[in-house]
């Protein structure tokens, strides 16, 4: 069933033993419920009957667990692994269900029956013992993310048809009537090439030769150098090659790609390092297993320090706005006022930021409206409408027309304006620029200066060439870091900066999430033909439970992207029978998620080092959003609601025994469930705030120009700058404040 990893097995015999049989705990072959009367569906009999091994997942997991995933407390995960492989390690794991009445009286986790297996891991899930309840966790995300993403050959799951999901967006497949339409939403046919508007700026180390690479950046008017001797280089990094150009930025997303295209525009030579890799249209693939892995930080399964919560982040040309969802949403006007009058930051009450707004809603075609409506957001509209709740349109980057449900996964036909389609085709264009993909930023290089004070010139990088891993540097006036509030503070830590700031004050507007199912009955709603991983994934959005009018700090409601991989790590798993009936549903599960305005704030040192602890504050706002999400679900007509906390009920809305002191009853106790250690589901598609700007170093790693207090010339134009959470999607915000920046850096850079 799977595309086979090429990377060799790490796991022992015994180890492979162990991790197949906790796989194949939590996906078994089991028999079809003995209640169903109708017709047997094939698919469905054969998504019953398919085990995790015999689709070949434990391999698939072991891989993620030993090789990919750098997350901190994946040795816990392989040091009980590797105990569940021996009879005395499963006994300290497992307790007396273990023993046996034969020789040797002891029994490896392997040998164990289904029933015992299944009755181990429900108590680790539920148990007060956090590396037990931490050590299921892992195993349930690796293994039925790993499942229900995998594909043959032919781009298919088997599970796929029994969901009723249809794979890769099949509009979108690659084929002439996806060129046609690709050439309609640029506006022109000049866009025939197969590899998109931007192909002609980016420069692959990894796919050519660097004398083909040279030549390239040459003819783009760049300077390139070979050091004459091996002994040349920046302490203690020995360079293969030497660029030199005007500015270098680090981080190709909504911050660093407008940038780029506003410096390269004024007629400045810059280079763009991307750390992610470049996916063209062409490309792309729309499978979910694959984009999270080629296309976000940690493959798509980042996490905090106490994995509360699970972070999405971008990691590719374009950064965020290549997988986010489009929601274009300018700078609310409560938290402009409380940046500027609460944090002395005059920008936020200048003509100048607004204007900005205006500037960068106009490149992405910001607007609102839409031809069709999605299923989630139907939902949500219709919740709100009949219980008399605000609910608005949400503009977005992608014309009405746009009707797609894979945006999170990049976006085939370019109908979605992100920066690998605007700013950064901008530079490409202008003959100015170059992005460079695959290429890690190491180290930024400083200068001292007269005055004390040291002036960036440069940036050290890291690539894979012909013969592994080489080190090349780009000399420049003007660095601007902008890899996202996670990368950014490791990046400035390890260039010598050190302001207390900096990896501090991190926000990640959490997010949890609640579901409602609507049955393709006689009469449904939406009709039959809608799914719910299908059409804008958000259209519609309320501010019921957001408090702009009191505090600014609360909780707005939206809908999310949810394709077979995210709803099997979501969805609770109590039996395999009980998980295997709740994922036949999935294609009509609608989702709303309650997004707070995060007071709590975290530290990040790495993206395999970030603490955040949820505050009683945010904890009630998101409790209160849950609440109004499960009202709203209810009123839109569900047959079925619940939330995805492991121990949370559901309830059949509709049945007509179902009192109103019950539903109420019912409400109030699931939006009332723990959130934190495990017990729910907590999302972050947004990390804000950890090189914060304001008026002094005393509070913040920047100043009001974006210039990092302790080192001139070195620019921070990413999320990590705004001084508290925004409480909304933010690239309209990020790319409003970094246009701002870059009047400053052109100021500099004519100085220069």
């Amino acid at each position: 069933m799977g595309k086979m990893s090429s990377e060799k097995n790490p796991l022992s015999e015994g180890e492979m033993e162990a991790l197949t049989a906790l796989c194949d705990t939590l996906l078994p072959a089991v028999d079809f419920p003995d209640d169903h009367r109708q017709p047997l569906d094939q698919s469905v009999l054969q998504f019953y009957q398919t085990s995790a091994s015999m689709a070949k997942t434990p391999r698939h997991v072991g891989v993620l667990l030993y090789g990919k995933i750098k997350h901190p407390k994946m040795f816990m995960a392989k040091i009980a692994i590797w105990l569940l492989s021996t009879r005395l390690g499963t006994l300290i794991l497992c307790g007396r269900k273990t023993l046996s009445t034969k020789f040797p009286f002891l029994l490896r986790f392997s040998q164990l029956s289904f029933e015992k297996r299944q009755q181990i891991m429900l108590s680790w899930s539920n148990s007060h013992f956090f590396l037990s309840n931490l050590f299921f966790t892992s195993i349930k995300i690796f293994t039925l993310f790993t499942f229900f993403t995998q594909v043959n050959d032919r781009n298919e799951n088997p599970s796929w048809k029994a969901m009723g999901y249809c794979g890769p967006d099949p509009i979108r497949s690659p084929n002439k009537r996806s060129t046609q339409k690709q050439q309609e939403n640029d506006g022109s046919n000049k866009e025939d090439h197969p590899f998109g508007p931007l192909h002609k700026g980016i420069i692959n180390f990894h796919k050519t030769s660097k004398q083909m690479a040279f030549q390239k950046l040459q003819m783009s008017g760049f300077h390139v150098s070979i050091p004459c001797s091996s002994d040349i280089g920046i302490g203690p990094f020995k360079p293969s090659f030497i660029v030199n150009c005007d500015a270098v930025v680090v981080g190709s997303g909504s911050g660093g790609g407008l940038m780029a295209g506003l410096l390269a525009k004024a007629g400045h030579k810059v280079v763009v390092l991307e750390k992610g890799d470049y996916f063209a249209r062409s490309n792309l693939s729309l499978i979910e297993g694959e984009a999270m892995d080629r296309m976000y930080l940690e493959h798509g399964m980042l996490a905090t320090q106490n994995m509360n919560a699970f972070i999405l982040a971008g990691s590719t040309v374009g950064g965020g706005s290549t997988i986010n969802w489009s929601a274009s949403i300018r700078t609310p006007r409560h938290v402009t006022k409380e940046w500027h009058e609460k944090h002395g930051l005059e920008l936020f009450g200048s003509k100048e930021y607004e204007e900005a707004l205006d500037i960068v809603c106009d490149r992405m075609g910001v607007q609102t409206g839409f031809e069709h409506e999605g299923f989630n957001n139907m939902v949500l509209r219709k919740g709100c409408e009949n219980l008399g709740y605000p609910v608005e349109d949400i503009p977005r980057n992608a014309s009405p027309d746009h009707y797609c449900g894979w945006c999170g996964l990049g976006c085939k036909d370019g109908a979605k304006k992100g920066t690998a389609e605007t700013w950064l085709v901008d530079m490409a264009e202008s003959g100015n620029g170059a992005v460079l993909p695959r290429c890690e930023a190491i180290q930024v290089i400083t200068h001292d200066t007269v005055h004390g004070r040291k002036r960036a010139v440069g940036v050290v990088f890291e690539f894979q060439g012909p013969e592994g891993k080489e080190i090349g540097i780009v000399h420049a006036k003007v660095i601007v870091a902008a890899c996202g509030a996670i990368c950014t503070p490791e990046l400035l830590k390890r260039s010598g900066l050190r302001n207390p700031n900096i990896g501090r004050n991190l926000h990640l507007h959490p997010v949890v999430v609640a579901w409602g199912h609507f049955p393709e009955t006689a009469k449904p709603w939406p009709e039959t033909a809608k799914r719910s991983y299908e059409g804008g994934i958000m259209t519609a959005m309320s501010s019921v439970a957001a408090n702009w009018d009191k505090s600014g700090y609360g909780a707005i409601i939206q809908t999310p992207s949810v394709h077979p991989g995210l709803y099997s790590i979501l969805t609770p798993w109590h039996s395999a029978k009980d998980f295997r009936a709740r994922m036949l549903n999935f294609s009509r599960i609608a989702h709303v998620f309650a997004l707070a305005r995060d007071t709590s704030s975290g530290t990040v040192t790495s993206e395999h080092d970030i603490n955040y602890t949820l505050n009683d504050l945010d904890i009630d706002n998101l409790s209160q959003g849950v609440e109004k999400a499960l009202r709203i679900l209810a009123a839109a007509g569900a047959d079925e609601i619940g939330t995805y906390n492991k121990n949370g009920k559901t309830i059949k809305v509709n049945e007509s025994s179902r009192s109103r002191d019950e539903f109420e009853s019912f409400v109030k106790e699931e939006s009332s469930r723990p959130i934190t250690g495990l017990s729910t589901p907590i999302g972050s598609a947004h990390q804000m705030g950890s090189c914060r700007m304001g008026v002094g170093p005393d509070r913040s790693a920047v100043g009001p120009t974006g210039e990092t207090w302790e080192v001139e010339g070195l620019f921070v134009t990413d999320t990590s700058v705004f001084p508290t959470a925004l409480g909304v999607n933010p690239m309209v915000t990020v790319q409003a404040i970094a246009y701002c920046i870059g009047q400053s850096v052109l100021e500099v850079l004519a100085k220069k």
